[in-house]
């Protein structure tokens, strides 16, 4: 069977066929009205002309069916195609045809193997039988069908359950979100794909579960979406429909284990960035393989003594080389609060000029500054140069840009991610340096505990503190000469001294944050992302506040992200009492916040807190509650609501990524679809039920704290479990457009046989139909 030739000006031609067995469905004179409306309408070079059909045997006509762009199924349940006719609409389609499903077409052949593949996935009985107003989360903002509808389009229809979920095997461009309507029994949780399409057998198949009702076909929404379905099933125009088809990715260990007793391939993992060349750049924080003794006794002059390592992976030769370490204070293992540390190697980047320069700066504790018998440290960012043609970090070329003091009498809290935005401004994310301990889980606000006059279990000292770089994102300006300077716009200049001497820090950007470990800037729109870790509380407490959340958060400006005083989207813990910090005070007020530490040397009054974009509890994603009349949810676990349910927690380490940014230009073929452009990529440390998503947050109120309205699972594309990336510590894509992964090992403070560096490549090929095959040419 051969196709309408592309020659511009040829006519496209659409059968839309309603074939059904016993009676037909009363939505099918609204469909055949509104895919007319839509082939008479909009620009000449979008319009098509239609011819409808209720018997079958067009499809054993050759000659007639092959005159047709895309055939259009407004089917009903049955078996409406003998074998000769199902042969003959498989024909078309091995021809390069095109075919739109819409609603019950999915009900359609029920016997036929291929026909199900044509349509991607099947109902389960019963469901679909009411009309319910919902919300469509609109996932794909490129392909025709819904590149023009809303992020979050409302719109009534009858939902279909799926007897197994198509993602992964089609390419979802929408889904429903079930928790704005009652989607009965066979529901399909967070992932309810609703419209799909797919390259099928040598045409394009696209199908949608909605038009389930004929006032459906009269929404403009609907029929924008029908039109970009018919636009790319007719060959008028091109899409991607590979980019989120599972086989289509590649997930591949680049590093192999180390030799017994060394780190030559990868020490403990704990960040990464990517070289213009290609070459990945990852550290290690300090941690030996579990042959290595671990110094945890303050009397000997070598306690926890460690080794930061720098490796770099070139991917032209697959060969590793070390290309550095210092040697850090890091390595004090697992344990109880007052025995292990965070510190360590924490951060890398490399200088916006490095393929001239070879400046690559690091965020890390040393050794050699420690004091044992006050036990504090020193942390800082240095700027090394390293030989480009040995690989090899001159160790005596340091400058150290800024450094300050941290308590490591108690864990916990370091921080470590650095990050440059388009004005070559560097981004430093600080731990809280408090202990996860002595609040019971909740806020870290016990002022009572101090060694040697340092408080440790009091965050309101660190990240509560416009005085103190931890538990912040900083943001300075390195000079050519290793100092810095203040970029306008950080969230203090410094030279505050308001309410009896009260002072500020002048490279706060960012104040409230616990435990960012990752932090990420878009190079488009310079817009900062970051997770941090949350405390230890399993579950909310109507005495304290809320459980343990951990966080994300799109940041569009100075700001103060809550910590300790306030989580997730602006819900209050409560203060401690003096002398007895077990009993309570008054819930923290979010919008004007105050910190009355006996241990703060900052201002008291602080900036409001801004709420963040995604929280998330071992109970689930985005928990709320009702609130008072001052504001003041209830923390009845009863009367939770979960507001992102595609998530849920447990252990809990969350690990900021990237914004992937696609590059037209790029010659690469290994690099992720466009599909992705613009989405942020969120995950946590383990692979449960927590998160490894990309998601969309509205620009518009993303920097407010707007909750994602799409959420995609990463989890067979960066893959979970034992064998696979189980443990994410770091992602960045790399220039040429494909995804480096460190998974951290099974251990703790360790490396081990399980820590690694991978690469993700994607192999779907270009948009379809191809250039040359378009009905109408350009």
């Amino acid at each position: 069977m051969s196709l309408p030739s592309p020659p511009g000006g040829s006519d496209v031609k659409v059968l839309v066929f309603h074939g059904a067995v016993g009676e037909e469905s009363p939505t099918v004179d609204a469909g055949i009205e509104a895919i007319e409306k839509i082939g008479q309408t909009g620009p000449a070079a979008e319009r098509f002309s239609i011819e409808t059909s209720g018997n079958a045997k067009v499809f054993t006509n050759e000659k007639k069916l092959g005159k047709y762009n895309a055939v259009v199924f407004l089917t009903g349940a049955g078996d409406v195609l003998n074998a000769e006719q199902e042969a003959g609409l498989t024909a078309y389609m091995k021809a390069g045809g095109g075919f739109l499903g819409v609603h019950d077409a999915a009900r359609t052949e029920p016997y036929s193997e291929w026909y199900t593949g044509l349509i991607g996935a099947r109902p389960t009985d019963g469901s679909g039988a009411s009309t319910q107003r919902a919300t469509v989360e609109v996932g794909d903002r490129q392909h025709p069908a819904t590149k023009s509808l809303p992020l979050e389009w409302k719109h009534p229809d009858k939902w279909l359950n799926w007897a197994e979920n198509p993602s992964g095997k089609v390419h979802t461009v929408a889904r429903v979100r079930e928790t704005t309507y009652k989607p009965g029994e066979g529901a399909n949780g967070a992932d309810h794909p609703v419209s799909w399409c797919r390259d099928y057998d040598g045409g394009r198949s696209f199908y949608t579960g909605m038009g389930g009702t004929t006032d459906s076909f009269s929404e403009a929404d609907f029929r924008t979406h029908l039109r970009g379905a018919l636009l790319w099933t007719t060959r008028i125009s091109r899409a991607d429909c590979q980019a989120t088809i599972d086989s289509n990715y590649t997930a591949e260990r680049v590093t192999q284990p180390n030799q017994p007793g060394q780190n030559d391939q990868i020490g403990e993992p704990h960040g990464l960035v990517t070289a213009k060349d290609g070459r990945v750049f990852y550290i290690g924080r300090g941690g030996k393989d579990a042959s290595s003794p671990v110094i945890t006794d303050w009397n000997d002059p070598d306690v926890g003594k460690g080794q930061g390592e720098i490796h770099i992976y070139d991917p032209k030769t697959k060969k590793v080389t070390l290309a550095g370490s210092l040697t850090v204070f890091g390595n004090k293992g697992g344990g109880d609060e007052l025995v292990k540390v965070e510190e360590g190697l924490l951060g890398i980047e490399l200088d916006p000029r490095f393929e001239d320069n070879g400046w690559v700066y690091l965020h890390y504790t040393p050794h050699s500054k420690l004091d044992r018998d006050k036990q504090m440290a020193t942390r800082q960012v240095s700027r090394f140069t390293l030989n480009r043609t040995t690989n090899k970090l001159d160790l005596s070329s340091e400058k150290v840009l800024l450094s300050w003091p941290v308590q490591v009498h108690s864990c916990c809290h370091a921080g470590g991610g650095l990050a440059w935005d388009s004005k070559d401004n560097l981004y430093i994310a600080t731990g809280d340096n408090n202990s996860s301990q002595f609040s019971d889980g909740y806020s870290g606000n016990n002022p009572q505990p101090n060694y040697k006059g340092v408080s440790f279990a009091d965050a309101r000292r660190t990240a509560g503190n416009t005085n103190n770089l931890n538990g912040k994102i900083l943001r300075i300006h390195p000079e050519q000469d290793g100092t810095y300077t203040l970029p306008e716009g950080n969230l203090f200049t410094g030279k505050e001294t308001a309410e009896g001497g009260g002072k500020t820090r002048g490279e706060i950007y960012v104040m409230g944050v616990r435990n960012p470990s990752r932090i990420s800037i878009d190079k488009a729109t310079d817009t900062l992302y970051a997770g941090w870790v949350g405390p230890d509380a399993g579950e909310p407490s109507e005495t304290w506040g809320p459980a343990k959340y951990d966080t994300f958060a799109q940041i569009t400006k100075a700001s103060n992200r809550g910590w300790p005083y306030c989580m997730g989207n602006k819900q209050p813990y409560r203060d401690r009492n003096l002398p007895d910090p077990t009993k309570p005070l008054g819930w923290y007020d979010c919008d004007h916040p105050k910190n009355e530490s006996p241990n703060n040397d900052g201002l008291v009054n602080l900036p409001p807190v801004t709420g963040n974009n995604i929280w998330y509890s071992p109970q689930g994603g985005g928990p709320d509650y009702p609130r008072d009349a001052k504001g003041v949810p209830s923390y009845k676990q009863s009367e939770a609501t979960y507001l992102m349910p595609w998530l849920k927690g447990g252990g809990q380490a969350a690990m900021d990524g990237p914004v992937y940014r696609y590059n037209e230009d790029s010659a690469s073929t290994t690099k992720w679809p466009s599909y992705w452009d613009g989405k942020w990529f969120v995950g946590d440390l383990y692979d449960a039920d927590q998160p490894r998503h990309a998601v969309l947050i509205d620009p518009k109120t993303g920097g407010e704290g707007s909750i994602p309205t799409h959420a995609e699972s990463l989890k067979k594309i960066v893959p979970i479990g034992e064998n696979g990336i189980r443990n994410l510590m770091d992602w960045k894509f790399a220039p040429d457009g494909s995804l480096y992964v460190l998974d951290y090992g099974r251990g703790f403070f360790t490396s081990d046989a399980k820590s690694s560096l991978w690469h993700v490549t994607y192999k779907g090929g270009a948009a379809t139909p191809a250039a040359a095959d378009l009905a109408r040419r350009p």
